[in-house]
Formats: structure tokens, C-alpha cells, sequence
């Protein structure tokens, strides 16, 4: 039998594809169903999209909590509907925009650090049930509760004036949950004019920067090659900001039997409480387990059977 691929592959994803579309051409191209991935890109984004394959799929929630980086270029001058260029205009500048480098550093410093933002109606976000984006095509606008995301770094790399309008270029480290085009319309509110998003890329996605991608054309070549496992990340590996601790053979062995451990028997013992990564003396993955909050005792949370 042939053991099932398990670990994250890093794709590039191509603009034009669904983050489902990605999905769904990668379980055709591995010949497996067990795929997951770690946060949606919108179709004309481009990117770093981790899959998780197999048991990976279990680490999923972790690895979003990770924060995110993005390259970006919004327009001043003109608003749409969906916030970026896939929508229709709906406010243009009476005159033609004018503003410096300062301004707009001055402008991006604004954003820096914990700030609300309304979710887009054009998004993927539910409401009673329905996606945002159903019932923006239906025509229909609810109201969407403000949520705090942080903005870690904002840098501004680039301005270009095209006519009337300008183009402002940035990178942005954030955290999960955060709309860039929902950034690019407030940083232009912020100037004094409307703006819609013109180019997104993620940079980064769960620790993972783009140079670490595969597109899906060199992901088919390594399949064919038979060396698609040498592009996998480990699962621990993929999860690394989580403290490491290991255990004796005979702890191990109680551990994965689902049996409670004395955190003083780790090594080195465990003093405060939340998650660690749980080794045996020899190296191997046992799993996510969790310190109690209230008692010296660690219990598992996610165990991985050595295979």
C-alpha cells in the first residue's frame, strides 16, 4: 500500500484561480483528497497558498494564526463597488490628485498597529448564513460589525501618477482577517480622495515566504519526477512557533494512549500554560499537547501516531 503523502506544500498561486480552484487541480495532480489550505486569496490575487496534505490538514488552525505579508497598489482617484478594479466605478476625483511622498508616508504611519475595519460587502465573510459577496450581487448591502486586525508594518514602497489618477505602492505585515482592499479605500479616505485596490500579492503565509512556492506547472514536473516529497514541509516544521519539549519512551507511550503527563517530567519541564510541541528522545513528532492552567499537567490536544 502506498503510504499517503502527509506534510504542507507551499504553491504560488496564479491569478484567475480560486483558492478552491488550487485545491481541486492539486488533489487531481497528487491523487489524493485529503487537502486543506490556510487562508483564501480572491481570484485575481496572486501568491503564497500553503496546502496541507493528508494529516497536515489537522494543523491548519495554527498555522492561520501566523501573520501574513503582502505587497499591494491602490489607486487614488476613483472608488468601486467591490474595492478593487473587478468592480464597477462608482466616485471619480472632480480634479486630478495631487499629493507627495510625505503625505502618503504621514498617511501609512496612521494605520500602524491594532485598527478596525468593515468588512467589505464583496468578501466571503458570512452573514446570518449567506456570504457577504451573494448578496452584494443580489444588490443587497447589511450592515457588517467593525473588527480589530493589526497592521505589524506598513511600508511604503512606491508612488506613480497616471493622469488624473495616482498609484500608491506598499507592503503591509498583518494579522489574520485583515482586508487589504478595505486598507487601500481608508489610506485613500485618510488623503482626501477615493481609492479602489489595482494589485494584491501575498508575500507570506503562515512563515512561508514565496521564494519557498511551487507553481502548479512545477509541482506537475515534480510529480512526474517522483521528487514532489522533497518540496514538503514537516508538520512540526510548519508549526516551529510552538514551544518544543520531549519525553522518555515510557512517557511517550502513556502520552499517545491519551494518558495525562507531569509537566515537571518534561524536558525541559513546562512552566507555563498553553500549547508545545511534543518529541520523543530520538526526534519523532508525537503531537500538540497543552500545559493546564491550573494544574502541572499536559494533555494531548492533536496526537500524531509514528507511522
Amino acid at each position: 500500500m502506498v503510504k499517503p503523502f502527509e506534510g504542507i506544500l507551499a504553491v504560488y498561486k496564479p491569478a484567475g484561480y480560486t483558492s478552491h480552484d488550487v485545491v481541486a487541480k492539486l488533489r487531481r495532480i497528487l491523487k489524493m483528497k485529503r487537502i486543506g489550505h490556510t487562508g483564501t486569496l480572491d481570484p485575481q490575487v496572486t501568491g503564497v497558498l500553503p496546502l496541507c496534505l493528508g494529516r497536515a490538514t489537522r494543523v491548519v488552525e495554527y498555522m492561520q494564526e501566523l501573520p501574513k505579508e503582502y505587497v499591494a497598489t491602490l489607486r487614488l482617484g476613483l472608488s468601486t463597488d467591490t474595492e478593487d478594479m473587478t468592480g464597477e466605478v462608482i466616485e471619480r476625483s472632480e480634479e486630478a490628485v495631487n499629493v507627495t511622498e510625505e503625505q502618503v508616508r504621514l498617511a501609512l504611519e496612521k494605520f500602524q498597529g491594532t485598527i478596525s475595519q468593515v468588512p467589505p460587502m464583496y468578501s466571503a465573510l458570512k452573514v446570518d448564513g449567506k456570504r457577504l459577496y451573494e448578496l452584494a450581487r443580489e444588490g443587497k448591502t447589511v450592515e457588517r460589525k467593525s473588527r480589530e486586525v493589526t497592521i505589524y508594518e506598513l511600508e511604503f514602497t512606491g508612488i506613480e501618477t497616471h493622469g488624473d489618477t495616482t498609484d500608491i505602492s506598499f507592503r503591509a505585515l498583518c494579522s489574520k482577517g485583515t482586508y487589504i482592499r478595505t486598507l487601500c479605500v481608508d489610506i485613500g479616505r485618510e488623503l482626501g480622495y477615493p481609492s479602489t485596490m489595482v494589485q494584491l500579492e501575498r508575500t507570506m503565509s503562515a512563515g512561508i515566504p514565496a521564494d519557498r512556492c511551487l507553481t502548479i506547472e512545477e509541482v506537475e514536473q515534480r510529480m512526474a519526477e517522483n521528487t514532489i516529497t522533497e518540496a514538503f514541509i514537516p508538520v512540526d516544521e510548519a508549526i516551529d512557533f510552538i514551544p518544543s519539549h520531549t519525553v522518555n519512551d515510557e512517557l511517550a507511550k502513556g502520552a499517545l494512549q491519551g494518558q495525562k503527563l507531569s509537566a515537571r517530567l518534561l524536558e525541559p519541564p513546562v512552566e507555563q500554560p498553553g500549547l508545545l510541541r511534543l518529541y520523543t528522545q530520538d526526534g519523532t513528532f508525537l503531537g500538540i499537547f497543552e500545559r493546564d492552567e491550573l494544574k502541572a499537567t499536559v494533555r494531548a490536544v492533536k496526537v500524531f501516531l509514528p507511522e
